[in-house]
């Protein structure tokens, strides 16, 4: 099947092209199958077709193609322009067309594979039941071939700087599967219409970027997520997969019969990612010792929080170890930030909104000992990515929230009732998932989406972690051929 290419010297046209017929799709409305055919062009006679329009014969030709125009449009309901070279016919050796105003036009629907039209900045393409809208310069920019794409280190090697941002194709053309784009220097590019759907805006924007099952404590347990037994974490790719997929899915996840060390729970931890060294080290122990200057380092209860929102970059993964507790309570609390959010995006939308755009400074200053560090990090509470208002990151932590000095007066009220409609459901029982972290089962928790806190505890309590570079567990599962 194959469709002709369309010049920018003439009018904008879709071009449809059908998956079944392979016939090249016409100039304007086209006849049903039923419809009285126009008439044929009259033919000129062989000695006149380069130069009759010199010879006294011309006027009856004229008048002829004229005539042959009126009904063509009569039956199209297309209008007749009698300007020489508005003719639909030959005019000085050159085919130019009239078109009425652009539509998408096909005899049978059903055989409909594509449909595309030029615009003075863009192509408009419509395929897949998805209509899509790309810029030329963008056209030319992302073009794969061997002199602009290195496919063995998959970048980029044509110089974006170098397009010229007026770039126009000379000519396109689209067949069942690929779009042909001719520039001015005679380079053409090649695009198959599936890699268009997928990395077009419109596509990007119906996609979600991270699978997700949002939950309370109710949707938690009757899923019955089950816990990855750290040696099949540690020593096959099935097991790790499975922990992974959890994860991703969830935003926790455990592995059980860890041995209760420091190391052992290192060695868990590095296979799945880097160590994120902080100020707070690599691996640490975590006591109620008041060694930080953190109320962590207390036997206090702890309110549902996100960690390091003090930072510009909050540590993506969190890892938990009980190693010891000698004592009662100091149950860790475990809350789906993203479950919550959604239940104000549906009953406030307003307010999901202004959460989302609002900055604000968390803080972190300490003078404790040797430690000496004053933290700060900037941020709205609810972060989106903006083609599609997927939420990705939650920072939200009461006790770190800087001064409020980001904000206007006027929006303050409202920034403070959005903040409380949010902290309701964060706070509500139902959505509060409970669980006792003991010596062998370790706990990851997705810093960016789950909130974390827990009660107040007596007695001895002693745990290790760490955090995780976030782009390695979401690489670690992308090689393991996860969505991440």
């Amino acid at each position: 099947m194959v469709c002709g290419a369309l010049h920018l010297g003439l009018p904008p046209l879709y071009r449809l092209c059908s998956a079944r017929s392979g016939a090249r799709a016409g100039y304007g409305p086209q006849p049903h199958r039923h419809s009285p055919q126009p008439p044929p062009l009259p033919q000129l006679h062989p000695a006149r077709r380069n130069s009759a329009w010199g010879r006294p014969e011309r006027g009856r030709d004229l008048l002829q193609i004229r005539m042959w125009c009126r009904r063509l449009a009569c039956l199209l309901s297309v209008p007749c322009q009698h300007t020489r070279h508005h003719l639909l016919g030959l005019s000085r050796g050159r085919r130019t067309f009239t078109t009425a105003v652009a539509r998408w036009h096909h005899t049978a629907p059903e055989s409909i594979s594509c449909a595309w039209q030029l615009h003075g900045d863009h192509l408009e393409l419509r395929y897949a039941d998805t209509l899509m809208r790309f810029d030329f310069v963008w056209l030319r920019d992302h073009c794969r071939s061997a002199s602009c794409y290195n496919a063995k280190t998959n970048q980029r090697s044509l110089d974006t700087a170098s397009v010229d941002l007026g770039i126009k194709p000379k000519a396109v053309r689209v067949d069942e599967t690929t779009l042909f784009l001719t520039w001015p220097d005679g380079h053409v590019t090649r695009y198959g219409l599936q890699w268009l759907v997928k990395n077009s805006y419109e596509g990007q924007k119906q996609q979600v970027m991270h699978p997700r099952i949002l939950w309370n404590a109710e949707i938690y347990r009757q899923a019955q997520v089950p816990s990855v037994d750290c040696r099949s974490f540690l020593e096959t790719d099935e097991g790790l997969k499975e922990f992974l997929q959890n994860f991703l899915l969830y935003g926790i996840a455990f592995v059980e019969n860890v041995t209760p060390t420091k190391e052992d729970t290192q060695i868990l931890a590095e296979r799945i990612s880097l160590i994120r060294e902080t100020i707070y080290g690599r691996m640490w122990y975590f006591t109620s010792d008041f060694s930080r200057g953190d109320t962590a380092y207390t036997k206090l209860a702890l309110d549902r929080h996100t960690d390091t929102t003090y930072f510009q970059e909050p540590c993506g993964i969190q890892v938990f170890h009980c190693l010891k507790h000698e004592g009662t309570g100091g149950r860790t609390l475990l809350v789906d930030g993203f479950y919550a959010a959604e239940q104000v995006l549906r009953q406030a939308p307003d307010q999901f909104e202004l959460l989302s755009k609002v900055p604000l400074k968390h803080e972190y200053i300490e003078n404790v000992g040797d430690c000496h560090n004053h933290m700060i990090g900037v941020g709205p509470v609810l972060n989106v990515y903006p083609w599609n208002n997927e939420l990705y990151l939650i920072r939200y932590n009461n006790y770190d929230r800087a001064v409020i000095n980001t904000v206007p007066y006027d929006v303050v009220n409202r920034w403070y009732t959005a903040h409380r409609t949010l902290t309701t459901e964060l706070r509500r029982p139902e959505n509060e998932l409970w669980v006792k972290l003991k010596p062998g089962k370790a706990l990851f928790i997705d810093n960016w989406r789950v909130l974390h806190g827990r009660e107040a505890f007596t007695g001895y309590r002693q745990l290790c972690g760490c955090y995780l570079t976030r782009d390695d567990v979401l690489n670690t599962a992308r090689l393991l051929g996860l969505q991440a």
